[in-house]
């Protein structure tokens, strides 16, 4: 390397600098540092610039980061006090570690109006080496509270080709090493923690170094409650409505019943809209949703009830005044004078008349357990669902935000 030349398309052909020309001399991009004197250390550090998108039916999220690493090539040591800042393009003249983001999807360095990357050079031989880059990275997501749910994300750095062997990586500054995340502003989501590790990473081919940044997110949940939440809670409320109109305004009680019960499919559809169709999972919002609309249909329900118990109300009172008491009277008589077992407790063989006397006890008897359950006045049962019904939607609202928020 006597005359070491940036390449025509990119230098035009002009020599190095004399200091850039010493320190390259001699110098193989192709092995590493400490060749032979054990494993080279890389330190790391990062800034988050953004956090621009986090999909949950992708289960992932975009990035952009500041990624920095340090490590020292004696090969690189030159006389003076001061750091050289070399153009990134130089970068292919010098070893890097062949870094890499597990789990990315897709990623780019960025390249306006050059590329975006720093390349400085110590005296002692140490290098830093900063990328500017854009990443998705997956995201395993459980989206069992799904809107009250809390997601732990990662970005892992590994080394593709060199095992512990070769190299080490360590965070520069621990936990403060990653920057950036208590300016940054998310749309639904807050950063509520985050901190690294440092691990191995085995594989077939061998144990190689890996640096872990775990960041928590937890969504927020007021943009739900205007949009799902507080909807479908008036949807149930309107439902309601239908117990203070009379049962004889058939059309005014089916329109709200039926108009509440599509209103409330409509929304459970929309609120689907951004989450996977293909999970094994009941999210939360759908425990919910589901909840009201079995109230709006029980609305619905309740009226067809009660119409129906008004229709047959006059066939009833066809029927004598004291009928069903001496019916359930004369079924006991006839249970006390025609005992079915003999004497000695053993059970006789039915003969035909005793099956119809069997058979005619037991019609008798349904039809007073049936009695029992019977509607004097068709009219009380709006009054019972007046309060029935919001009664248990409060209850069952405790127990689902007391669930769902603290467990």
């Amino acid at each position: 390397f006597r005359s070491m030349k940036i390449p025509e398309a990119e230098g035009k052909g002009e020599i190095l600098p004399p200091t850039i020309q010493k320190i390259i001399k001699g110098y193989n991009k192709y092995l590493r540092p400490f060749f032979d004197n054990g494993p080279v250390s890389v330190g790391m550090s990062l800034d988050v610039a953004s956090i621009d998108t986090i999909s949950e039916i992708n289960m992932d999220y975009t990035a952009t980061i500041f990624l920095r690493q340090r490590w020292t090539d004696e090969r690189l040591c030159f006389d003076g006090n001061k750091s050289l800042s070399l153009d990134g393009r130089l970068v292919e003249m010098l070893w890097v570690p062949d870094t890499f983001i597990v789990d990315s999807k897709k990623s780019f360095l960025h390249d306006i109006t050059v590329e975006n990357r720093l390349i400085r050079i110590y005296p002692n031989g140490t290098v830093l080496y900063a990328l500017r880059i854009t990443t998705t990275v997956a995201c395993s997501m459980d989206l069992t509270k799904y809107p009250m749910d809390k997601q732990t994300c990662t970005l892992q750095l590994e080394s593709w080709g060199y095992n512990i062997n070769d190299v080490m990586f360590y965070w520069t500054r621990g936990n403060d090493s990653v920057r950036g995340l208590d300016t940054l502003r998310l749309a639904q989501y807050t950063v509520e923690d985050h901190f690294t590790s440092v691990s191995e990473a085995v594989y077939e081919t061998g144990r190689y170094p890996k640096l872990v940044f775990h960041f928590e997110l937890k969504r927020n949940i007021l943009y739900f409650i205007l949009e799902t939440y507080v909807p479908s809670i008036l949807l149930v409320v309107l439902s309601w409505v239908s117990f203070w109109i009379s049962q004889s305004s058939v059309p005014a009680r089916i329109c709200i019943g039926v108009t509440t019960v599509l209103t409330m499919t409509t929304l459970m559809m929309g609120a689907r809209t951004s989450l996977p169709n293909a999970n094994c999972f009941i999210k939360a919002i759908d425990v919910y949703l589901g909840i009201c609309f079995s109230f709006i249909f029980g609305a619905l329900l309740e009226y067809a009830v009660a119409h129906f118990c008004t229709l047959h109300r006059l066939s009833s009172k066809e029927l004598p005044k004291n009928f069903r008491e001496s019916l359930c009277l004369e079924l006991e008589l006839q249970l006390i004078s025609n005992p079915v077992s003999s004497e000695s407790g053993t059970e006789t063989p039915l003969t035909s008349k005793g099956e119809d006397f069997i058979h005619e006890l037991l019609m008798k008897r349904l039809f007073c357990i049936f009695d029992c359950f019977h509607v004097k006045n068709p009219y009380h049962i709006d009054n019972y669902a007046r309060f029935s019904f919001p009664l248990s939607f409060i209850i069952i609202n405790v127990f689902y935000w007391v669930y769902y928020l603290y467990f």
